[in-house]
């Protein structure tokens, strides 16, 4: 991920000026410490921290079109740029970036192109002719990005809270599937609006083989790179079938002939840890170059302001997932690989969360899937993004693609509805889908493995940890007073106590502390979701262990026997990768 910084419409235009936006955007370096570039016209300032993923060589940016009267600055990765260039033969390009696409694609289209990228994004496009701009954020959001305003009416635009905070008056995230244009008077426009965004019940059939064909086209179509690249493994569902299909497609690809065909994963957990046995087995059965990083508690613990100041929030379940996140992150970057695969975003589009076990009918569930997904940018692409990026990583995730959400929202989610007295437990339509008898993609405990929150599968003890040294650091005194301390989402535990804390000593603005959500929840539930079961709201707790009476491991020490489905069989004809080449070791 690289990381941009624009400032527009400003009333100073001298050397002093300049050297502010270079500074702020220092800032973001952590993202892009491949090259820096600054374009300066009159009163406009867009800026660059690249991490060079595709064109290494020449895709430095900001980008320009044949004139260069076009500006641009752009985070992000367009997966159908070939296929787009085709369509502007006319056009003359400056580098092999796929974000070259942009500025040639505005000049035909103007500010209608948007929906045309394929891929993960957000950018700020310069017109010097008229000098309006225009900035733009992905669909969901997966890239991270942040608008603000200055009093002297400038206009400031960073991939990162950092860059911006101190020298605006209002700022927030910059919402997902939007665009702001000066040319329509400063408004924000959404382009990004598919059919199941007003949350209306869909009715499609299940297809299991419709849902394998549009994920193995997510995935293949993201092995995009000219850099060293794997997949993080934590042995669950979502992560798994990423790196089984990456394994399968790997070969012939442009990857696999310059860096060799065999897959690295990745995966961190506390010793002994749930994820860490599971990830080991896959990585196995896969064939993968595996390489399991450990951490202990303290170890989190020590690294908290860091994940904090980084991944810009003071929700709590964020923040226990980021850490040992951001610990692997910095591994991973260690061994020389640039891009990584991960597997967000699956529980929100088939209620994989254990909270949907107690969802009270279809309708109730769909909607709930609806509100997570439009809510994913506050939470999991949020640390996805930020965690890695922290040491100049990508993380890249095949679930959240456009196609792909459209197919698995289109389906009739009675399909979707957990009913374990059938063996149909969360996330059945996408396991039944994976469940190939004459070629199996993964071994089938695996396949059918109960959902574990990534902060609760490296390892129990690392939420009971933080929880131990909150206490530590908050006293109850300090609890009587957090309404008045902090009346905006007030800290209810002594855990979201010390992490604002922190937050608030990095980014004291208002602003800041409004971009973070908040709300009731039980096992990442929205506030909504909580009605579903009145016990919950005795057990407010992130942790998918607060689902009681769903996960093996709960709270209260319930155990719940989830039996497997009879066996489907399924065809596919693409043959499996097998790894030949080790090109990195550890």
């Amino acid at each position: 991920m690289c990381g941009i910084l624009a400032l527009l419409g400003c009333s100073d235009d001298s050397q002093a000026k300049r050297v502010r936006v270079l500074e702020l955007s220092r800032r973001l370096r952590h993202r892009g410490p491949d090259w820096s570039g600054i374009y300066q016209n009159g009163f406009n300032y867009l800026a660059h921290q690249r991490l060079a993923i595709i064109d290494p060589a020449s895709g430095d940016q900001p980008l320009f079109n044949e004139d260069k009267s076009i500006v641009v600055t752009v985070n992000g990765e367009i997966y159908n740029h070939e296929e787009l260039r085709k369509g502007l033969k006319n056009h003359k390009f400056h580098t092999g970036s796929d974000c070259d696409v942009i500025a040639h694609l505005y000049e035909e289209h103007g500010e209608n192109f948007v929906d045309m990228l394929d891929g993960i994004f957000s950018f700020v496009l310069l017109d010097t002719r008229d000098n309006s701009f225009m900035v733009a954020r992905d669909a969901v959001g997966v890239t991270s990005l942040y608008i603000g305003w200055g009093l002297d009416g400038s206009l400031w635009v960073s991939s990162e809270m950092k860059g911006l905070h101190e020298d605006c008056e209002h700022f927030e995230a910059f919402p997902p599937g939007h665009l702001y244009s000066s040319k329509s008077g400063g408004g924000f426009k959404q382009w990004y609006n598919p059919p199941w965004f007003n949350e209306s019940v869909p009715s499609t059939p299940y297809e299991p083989l419709a849902i394998r064909s549009a994920f193995e086209d997510a995935v293949i179509k993201r092995l995009m790179t000219d850099v060293p690249f794997g997949v993080l493994l934590s042995g669950g569902l979502d992560s798994s079938l990423v790196a089984s299909i990456t394994a399968r497609h790997l070969a012939g690809t442009k990857a696999a002939k310059r860096w060799g065909p065999q897959l690295h994963s990745f995966c961190v957990g506390l010793e002994g840890s749930p994820d860490l046995k599971a990830g080991k087995e896959v990585a196995e059965y896969l064939g993968t170059v595996h390489h399991e990083f450990h951490f202990t508690v303290q170890d989190g613990i020590d690294a908290i302001e860091d994940v904090i100041y980084h991944v810009e929030t003071y929700d709590v379940t964020t923040i226990r997932a980021s850490t040992p996140m951001f610990l692997m992150s910095r591994k991973i970057k260690s061994l020389g690989v640039k891009m990584v695969l991960s597997g967000e975003g699956s529980d929100e589009i088939f209620g994989g969360y254990l909270y949907f076990h107690k969802a009270p009918n279809k309708q109730e569930f769909h909607q709930e899937t609806c509100r997570k997904i439009k809510a994913l940018h506050k939470y999991d692409c949020l640390r996805a993004n930020k965690a890695t990026s922290a040491f100049g990583l990508e993380a890249r995730v095949p679930f959240l693609d456009k196609e792909f959400i459209n197919t698995a929202m289109s389906l009739d989610p009675e399909s979707k509805m957990i009913k374990p007295e059938e063996g149909r437990i969360e996330k059945w339509v996408l396991r039944r889908a994976f469940d190939d008898e004459e070629r199996p993609y993964l071994p089938k405990h695996i396949l059918y493995r109960q959902k574990e929150q990534f902060s609760d599968g490296v390892g129990y003890s690392w939420i009971d940890g933080l929880k131990a040294h909150a206490a530590e650091n908050v006293n109850d005194k300090m609890m009587s007073n957090a309404a008045f301390i902090f009346p905006h989402n007030t800290p209810l535990t002594k855990e979201a106590y010390y992490y604002r804390m922190i937050f608030e000593r990095f980014f004291p603005q208002n602003s800041a502390r409004l971009t973070v959500p908040g709300g009731a929840t039980v096992a990442c539930s929205t506030a909504k979701a909580v009605e579903w079961d009145a016990s919950w709201s005795n057990n407010m707790d992130p942790s998918g262990r607060a689902a009681i009476g769903v996960h093996l491991s709960a709270y209260d020490g319930s155990k719940v026997a989830l039996p497997l489905p009879a066996p489907h069989k399924a065809i596919d004809d693409i043959p499996m990768m097998m790894g030949q080449e080790v090109v990195i070791q550890t």
